[in-house]
């Protein structure tokens, strides 16, 4: 019966979060960030992923009509870090990025991009983050790549 249901509604004791979370859910996306700006939304938490979307509108296009790599990295990034803050108990510190690499393999004009994270590698005091954007039609618009140190949560107080 465990195999038969969708992987949102499996028990949530094998998952890859030290912080709470439930499984199927989205996430709200913080007020007065560039997440939300360009509306992103995270959308589905998995046993071992993250999924959110970023529309392809006015706010997200570069001068050419197509999506902005930089609004390729903003999701990626996005769904990485808050990915490895779930990853991370608090105990053990927090996630700060380290570096992002995107590959941007077909354009988009319009429509949502869904972007997928999972991990590569959780360790101590560092993760590597896999970030698969696609367009509606389920084909690879981006593939990109997010490492990020995990550091003393003392060291980690907001700026200002």
């Amino acid at each position: 019966l465990h195999d038969a249901l969708p992987i949102s509604c499996r028990n949530t004791t094998m998952s890859l979060w030290k912080r709470p979370v439930t499984l199927g859910e989205g996430l709200p996306t913080p007020p007065n960030t560039m997440g939300a700006f360009l509306g992103l939304t995270i959308t589905e938490v998995g046993p071992d992923y993250l999924r959110g979307t970023l529309p392809v509108d006015h706010r997200t296009v570069q001068p050419y009509g197509r999506l902005h790599g930089g609004a390729s990295c903003v999701l990626a990034e996005e769904l990485g870090s808050v990915a490895a803050f779930l990853a991370t108990a608090p105990e053990d510190g927090m996630p700060v990025g380290l570096d992002i690499n995107a590959n941007h393999i077909r354009p988009m004009g319009s429509g949502l991009v869904t972007g997928t994270a999972r991990p590569v590698h959780v360790g101590r005091t560092s993760h590597v983050w896999e970030i698969r954007l696609t367009d509606e039609q389920d084909r690879l618009v981006c593939i990109s790549r997010l490492t990020v140190s995990v550091i003393p949560a003392a060291k980690a107080k907001p700026i200002g």
